[in-house]
């Protein structure tokens, strides 16, 4: 079905029950501890595509039947979607039903919850891609959004509004490609808003990943797009979200014009803006290691000035995919199943090139360099990799499909504290 991609001071704020949530990364004074906390619960089969804070609650969602305790000497039903509390890692009650994979969540006002995904039901009642939930797993049955079908693979919420983005061509029987603005308590459209975002010649329109900037004035989405309204657009694009309606900011870049290996819709995974907002960091996968294309790698963009931007700097595995990102201001967090960092004539044939370390599956840069800082805790069973990081006042929690993480027991979820 895919086709492919042809050329053309520190500030810490809390997610407080009732508080507007926090869109981008929280804001780190220094990199976290490499050693996890011990008491997070286990997830004992498929992947943790998601995660969001809300006041003292962890949810997470993905794809997955069975939980356990800290200690796993408990087992619980948790399907796609669970709870448990950040600072002492109890499951939670909240057990809603959800029939499919939970791969976008955003903390809501009120001790509320947005999940959207692949599913079709939430206990029971028709809420195909989008709904809202209560802390105790109730639905919040005011909120009446829908997709027609497809997903939705990623949400924000900032203040009255919430954005979301993925394969869906609609919402609420309205025709709205693969980004949408909603409003947060009713679930209705903003009719207003549409970016008109296309790919003409792939398979679908698809956003696979996007971020609003922490003053909640810009957007910055990847995935398989080709065009934002009249404007090309390849693979990324930067909307002016302030007002009323998606304006495509005059802010483009070409580097990700070049294709990867043949089969890719789009090789871009993830982004996230910085705490202050100045900068953004891409990650990317693409079966084809060069140390001049941006396939495997991180890239840190500027957010100012207007018209075409290069990278800032640009972080290469040599051949290995990085899927998730985070920005903390003390460092740039990437995760996938990569073996080494700092490795640009690395590839997958040869390994590690000159000047490569060993990162596996979890590692850290220089926001200011791209280069590979000492933090290196390791995934050693790689398998598809870290999907989802999330930073806290805490700490760096993230969500993966193996065991083991900083040489210990943790399956498929982990905290990286901030000591």
């Amino acid at each position: 079905m895919r086709r492919r991609l042809f050329a053309a001071a520190l500030l810490i704020p809390a997610v407080l029950l009732g508080a507007t949530p926090a869109v981008a990364d929280q804001a780190h004074p220094r990199v976290v501890s490499a050693n996890p906390v011990d008491f997070t619960p286990h997830v004992l089969d498929g992947m943790v595509w998601s995660i969001a804070v809300v006041g003292d609650t962890v949810v997470v969602g993905g794809s997955f039947k069975q939980v356990a305790n800290s200690r796993r000497t408990q087992t619980y039903a948790r399907r796609n979607i669970f709870a448990y509390g950040l600072n002492d890692g109890v499951i939670r009650p909240f057990a809603p039903a959800v029939d499919g994979a939970v791969y976008a969540l955003a903390p809501g006002v009120n001790g509320t919850v947005y999940l959207g995904g692949s599913f079709k039901t939430v206990n029971g009642a028709a809420q195909r891609g989008l709904a809202r939930l209560t802390l105790t797993g109730q639905r919040v049955t005011s909120f009446g959004a829908r997709i027609g079908w497809g997903d939705v693979r990623a949400l924000a919420v900032r203040g009255s509004r919430l954005y979301a983005g993925g394969t869906f061509p609609s919402i609420n029987g309205v025709n709205r490609v693969a980004l949408a603005r909603i409003h947060a308590s009713t679930g209705a459209l903003d009719t207003r808003f549409d970016a008109r975002l296309s790919a003409p010649g792939l398979a679908r329109t698809r956003v696979e990943h996007f971020d609003v900037s922490p003053d909640g004035r810009k957007l910055i989405a990847v995935g398989a797009l080709l065009r934002a309204g009249s404007f090309a657009r390849t693979q990324i694009v930067m909307l002016d979200v302030a007002g009323p309606t998606a304006l495509v900011a005059n802010w483009y870049t070409n580097a990700y014009q070049p294709r990867c290996k043949a089969g890719f819709d789009t090789y871009l995974r993830q982004v996230k803006f910085s705490p202050d907002g100045q900068y953004f960091v891409v990650v990317s996968t693409g079966q084809a290691s060069s140390p001049t294309l941006l396939c495997d790698s991180a890239a840190r963009f500027d957010t100012g000035g207007l018209g075409l931007h290069h990278p800032r700097w640009v972080q290469r595995t040599g051949g290995d995919s990085l899927y998730a990102v985070a920005v903390t201001g003390a460092a740039v967090y990437v995760g996938g199943h990569q073996r080494y960092l700092d490795n640009p004539l690395g590839s997958d044939t040869r390994g590690a090139g000159a000047g490569a370390v060993s990162r596996v599956g979890i590692g850290a840069l220089n926001p200011l360099t791209g280069k590979a800082l000492a933090w290196n805790p390791g995934l050693p069973q790689r398998g598809v990799g870290i999907r989802v990081f999330v930073a806290t006042p805490r700490g760096l929690l993230a969500g993966y499909d193996t065991v083991r993480l900083g040489g210990e027991y943790h399956a498929r979820l982990g905290m990286f504290p901030l000591v």
